[in-house]
């Protein structure tokens, strides 16, 4: 596969930058080589905007970062049309959405208007402005953040708003030795963006991403994949199950994957990584088992679990 020691310095680089958070790295490139989108959820101060401009680095794209605030118009995101008074005409400003990796903070602390405008750009990769349409850039990649602790304020993402992301991927504290070397780094001001240099530029990335669509999915994986998103229909402990975009979901984040690993072929282990970031956003657990205590990843391990892996 093209630019394997490329992909594998990438990924050393960015496990050196961001410290103990490897398997989210992964996902988080694995989504972008996907051609999805990812819902990062975690306490403020443990380095989700720090990822996301790091790997717009490494990339060789451009940034940009939105603060989303109650009081964010759709055209703060999307773009507006002004006078221009010096030669008579109208000009088309294009808003921050006009970008390679487009970091939305705190997406839930935005009304539901100012979100779908967003929304509507990650599904159609196109902007309307006044009546003029406008396409994104072939490497349009969002993350969207969301503070899990605090919802005073906030207007939660609907279900069907969610289901447009591929991944929602929870970013937890590091652990003790993790964060001391995250200290010593910041403390000894060794954590300079300017540092960080380009190691795929986005020509190759997009080569890669061609790539990803040759990784080979054997019949018996497909249907694992669907019997997996299936049984989140079917159990009593889950009241709204998986799509089929969901399925869709699993099966290209999983060809992500196994790219990343240096396969050309998607490994039952492959989807099994994929599961839970894929379907943690897309369902919703009973009354029931929610009182009981269970988390959605805990009902989705046992569903996975309880699947019989192909040979």
């Amino acid at each position: 596969m093209m630019n394997d020691t490329k992909i594998v310095t990438l990924l050393d680089k960015y496990s050196e930058r961001i410290i103990g958070q490897e398997m989210n790295l992964k996902l988080l490139l694995s989504a972008t080589l996907a051609g999805g989108h990812v819902l990062l959820e975690g306490v403020p101060g443990t380095g989700k905007t720090q990822m996301v401009r790091a790997l717009a680095t490494f990339l060789g794209g451009r940034f940009q970062r939105i603060q989303f605030t109650p009081d964010l118009l759709p055209s703060d995101i999307t773009g507006s049309t002004i006078y221009n008074m010096q030669n008579n005409s109208f000009q088309t400003i294009k808003g921050p959405v006009f970008t390679n990796i487009l970091l939305a903070d705190e997406i839930n602390r935005t009304p539901a208007k100012t979100q779908a405008a967003l929304l509507e750009a990650m599904e159609e990769k196109q902007v309307t402005i006044q009546g003029e349409t406008y396409q994104l850039p072939d490497v349009f990649f969002v993350v969207a953040t969301q503070n899990p602790i605090e919802y005073e304020g906030t207007y939660p993402l609907p279900e069907a708003q969610q289901d447009r992301f591929l991944f929602k991927l929870l970013v937890n504290f590091p652990s003790f030795e993790e964060e001391k070397i995250v200290l010593r780094q910041v403390l000894e001001n060794n954590w300079n963006t300017s540092t960080l240099e380009e190691v795929i530029s986005m020509e190759e990335f997009l080569v890669l991403r061609k790539q990803i669509q040759d990784v080979t999915i054997s019949d018996s994986v497909l249907q694992y994949v669907l019997q997996i998103v299936r049984k989140t229909r079917e159990t009593e402990a889950i009241r709204i199950g998986a799509s089929t975009r969901a399925g869709i979901s699993i099966g290209k984040a999983a060809q992500a994957w196994a790219f990343l690993s240096g396969r050309d072929y998607v490994t039952p282990d492959d989807v099994k990584i994929v599961a839970r970031p894929s379907l943690r956003h897309r369902v919703q657990l009973s009354p029931q088992v929610e009182l009981e205590g269970a988390t959605v990843d805990q009902v989705l391990e046992e569903i996975v679990g309880s699947i019989p892996v192909p040979r």
